[in-house]
């Protein structure tokens, strides 16, 4: 298996496909992309900016979210998936980012991590796309979609994924290629049931590929 092979018919695939990748959760600052990323967690983008749309209404700074009740976020966001837990973690999230970092959200993807909320995938997505950096989230998507086609050999868990991932794609598309993956899963390489008739990459997928 050439991984090079796939990765550079990937690229071009991806490039003519989604020549404009970016998440599809809607934003318009760093508040509100943390508070979408962390609702974002098991539930669709769709959902979570149907959701967004009061709660930025209501809420539009780290301040005034950390002087909420949980139960004022809940009746928010209770149609999202586990909505007591979430809300507790945005309090707390903007609760830590107002008393331990005077109100800014840090861009170190392990100074993320200590913020209730936050884990791996968050981190790298916030820091991708609240902070323009080149890094590699992996989401159930990218788990998926990477292993399925052939990029990288079958790994045990999300880090293993990222950490092969990010040593063979070019760091400058890092997260472009996050988004890519994530959209040719979501619109194409569906997990029940892939489009293959419609995928650009049947010539190199592994799993077209395989006999039965």
């Amino acid at each position: 298996m050439d991984h090079h092979k796939i990765l550079n018919r990937s690229i071009a695939y991806f490039e003519e496909k989604y020549p404009v990748p970016a998440t599809e959760l809607e934003y318009v600052d760093l508040f509100q992309i943390t508070v979408a990323v962390i609702l974002s967690a098991q539930c669709t983008d769709k959902r979570v900016n149907i959701i967004t749309k009061d709660l930025f209404q209501r809420f539009r700074t780290f301040d005034e979210l950390a002087k909420a009740s949980q139960e004022e976020v809940f009746g928010y966001i209770k149609s999202c998936t586990y909505p007591n837990n979430k809300s507790k973690n945005l309090v707390a999230m903007a609760k830590k980012v107002t008393d331990n970092f005077k109100g800014n959200m840090p861009s170190d993807v392990d100074l993320l991590q200590t913020i209730p909320g936050i884990g791996r995938k968050s981190a790298n997505v916030i820091a991708a796309v609240g902070f323009g950096q080149n890094t590699m989230a992996v989401d159930t998507h990218v788990f998926r979609v990477s292993q399925r086609i052939g990029l990288i050999t079958k790994s045990k868990n999300p880090l293993e994924v990222e950490r092969k991932l990010v040593k063979l794609i070019p760091h400058d598309i890092l997260t472009n290629f996050h988004h890519w993956l994530i959209l040719h899963g979501r619109y194409v390489c569906q997990a029940r049931k892939p489009k293959c008739g419609e995928c650009g990459l049947k010539e190199v997928c592994q799993y077209y590929q395989k006999p039965g």
